[in-house]
């Protein structure tokens, strides 16, 4: 009965979103700011950072046409009859930025531990509109989500593709892929007279068969790529934080699996071991990479594996575990000795040349806070223009979407964002967005 309650519950998802949007979107109850101007825009930018190249230049003037950049010209242009001019004469424009780590249908806080009794997915829903919107609204036009609450990202995704909500692009993992008592095995904690046992409709496997059905249900649900929790997490309500939690062979079917689908795989892992079992499978990316040391790092170069640092996360969780009551203990303690790390892991991945996206595991910090990333990144070593480029061109690479996202250039879709004086000289200004384009639309400007 749980489970067709449940179902029953969650094919109406698409429809509690809708609602959200209602409120979200242009015309509804709360809508202030969404998608304005014509569809022929000059943009005036004191400087542009334009996501490939070395150096900054400007003056310029960017001219967007239904939704595209076709111009970009040095100086500023007089705009003619019936077009929009924007001035960000002050500003730097940039591409809209991508986020390759976030969670937008929930945010980490001390109530988190009750949310699975206490929420419906209505709530969840509402909630994942809400936090896209602040998403968008920091500047990031794209993110990966890599890991949700009953699928909600899924419909999240088509309400935001089909204008209903306002929101970032989005790339969803859905529920992410555990072992039983695994880092995002959802009865973790759980009294035993209501645990259930989840299996590979909720995300969690055991075995090689299982393995392969987790991920077509991934694909059955409207994912569009696969996160696996390949060793212990920080959050999750058990004993280890780095423990390898898969098998060898539970990875490869995964990924050989998932390659069938056009599938990328994520890979959270902290722990060495469970890592390298990751690296060696062939997932695409290592998420977090806590204890990753040189071997790890010369797998992940052979292979071709990427690292997202989520240092945010790790410097997020290290500071609420010093508040008495946060978390329950037994994350606490993971908390304090894990979160500090992920900063020197991502200085001695950067000098040892593993290729670096960014990632802010944003929805265990606040959302829309995301920037903050940025001065971690540079705080670690990484120059500010490599800083932006791992969020812009970096990770539209990443994605495979380079032909039309990543770059301030002729013929790419008009995602641009803009802060007031210069990132590179100050890192703290990415916070500061000022101006917000995406697919052509002003949602924010000055």
């Amino acid at each position: 009965m749980r489970h067709c309650s449940l179902r029953s519950t969650l094919s109406m998802l698409p429809a509690l979103v809708l609602g959200a949007a209602f409120l979200l979107s242009p015309g509804g109850v709360l809508a202030q700011n969404a998608a304005e101007g014509s569809d022929d825009v000059l943009i005036h930018a004191e400087r542009l950072i334009d996501g490939v190249s070395a150096r900054a230049r400007g003056p310029v003037t960017v001219h967007v046409r239904e939704g595209r950049i076709v111009g970009l010209a040095d100086g500023y242009i007089e705009a003619t009859q019936g077009q929009q001019l924007i001035d960000l004469r002050g500003h730097t424009l940039m591409p809209g930025l991508m986020d390759m780590h976030t969670h937008l249908t929930s945010e980490f806080g001390p109530q988190s531990y009750v949310e699975p009794f206490r929420l419906n997915p209505a709530d969840i829903a509402y909630q994942a509109a809400v936090n896209a919107r602040k998403t968008l609204d920091a500047g990031f036009t794209t993110v990966r989500d890599l890991g949700d609450r009953h699928n909600v990202s899924i419909s999240l995704r088509n309400a935001i593709n089909s204008g209903a909500v306002v929101g970032p692009r989005i790339h969803t993992a859905a529920k992410s892929i555990a072992t039983t008592g695994g880092h995002a095995d959802p009865t973790n904690g759980w009294a035993e007279h209501i645990r259930y046992a989840p299996g590979p409709t909720e995300g969690v496997i055991n075995g090689t068969a299982q393995a392969r059905e987790a991920v077509r249900q991934r694909y059955k649900d409207g994912a569009d790529l696969i996160k696996v929790t390949a060793t212990g997490g920080v959050l999750s309500v058990a004993a280890s934080g780095d423990n390898p939690q898969f098998m060898d062979d539970e990875l490869a079917e995964i990924v050989a699996t998932a390659r069938d689908y056009g599938f990328q795989v994520a890979a959270h892992a902290h722990g060495r071991d469970g890592m390298l079992r990751a690296v060696l499978a062939g997932v695409d990316s290592i998420e977090h990479g806590t204890y990753m040391d040189d071997e790890v790092m010369a797998a992940m170069k052979r292979q071709g594996t990427w690292y997202v640092p989520t240092i945010l996360a790790g410097r997020w969780v290290a500071e609420q575990a010093e508040v008495d009551g946060f978390f329950p203990e037994i994350v606490r303690a993971k908390a304090r000795t894990i979160g500090p790390l992920i900063q020197d892991t991502f200085a001695r991945a950067y000098r040892s040349g593993v290729s670096i996206v960014f990632g802010t595991d944003t929805g265990v910090s606040p959302h829309g806070d995301n920037h903050r990333e940025f001065g971690l990144m540079v705080e670690a070593g990484m120059p500010p223009m490599e800083a932006i480029q791992s969020a812009t061109s970096v990770a539209a690479r990443f994605l495979g979407v380079d032909d039309q996202l990543g770059s301030v250039e002729e013929g790419m879709l008009a995602d641009l964002v803009a802060v007031p004086g210069n990132p590179l000289e100050d890192i703290s200004r990415m916070g500061e967005v000022a101006f917000v384009m995406k697919d052509g639309h002003i949602y924010r400007q000055p």
